[in-house]
């Protein structure tokens, strides 16, 4: 990851959806993510570092988690695209910038956009 490269880890953490429908939250904001030829976004899955024995279902991913890399320049893009398509749903965010990690929980629109924000001003400081 380059030093102007912004980092974002999203976990799909809401208590009411299983492992399966988690999964279908990540894939969904994948193919959206893909699909936007301006964000230059490289998005992919989170590898389980410690699979269990035997496991092939999904392919040894973390079940609910996404993480995308962006430029600093399309950062605020994609921040606003997370809050358009995230909006109450209970998610935690992580952003890597500038070799500094924050991590914010949602669990509503209102936080969620408190949470962008912070996410943008940690980007920006």
């Amino acid at each position: 990851m380059t030093t102007d490269s912004i980092k974002l880890t999203i976990a799909f953490n809401d208590p009411d959806l299983d492992a399966e429908e988690r999964d279908e939250q990540v894939q969904r904001l994948m193919t959206e993510l893909k699909q936007m030829d301006d964000l230059d976004a490289v998005v992919g899955r989170v590898l389980d570092p410690k699979p269990p024995e035997g496991n092939k279902a999904l392919g040894g991913f973390l079940i609910g988690l996404l993480t995308t890399q962006v430029n600093a320049a399309n950062a605020q893009k994609l921040m606003g695209f997370l809050g358009d398509r995230l909006g109450g749903k209970p998610i935690e965010l992580s952003v890597e910038a500038n070799g500094k990690k924050l991590t914010v929980k949602a669990h509503s629109r209102e936080e969620l956009e408190a949470a962008i924000k912070a996410a943008q001003d940690f980007i920006a400081a």
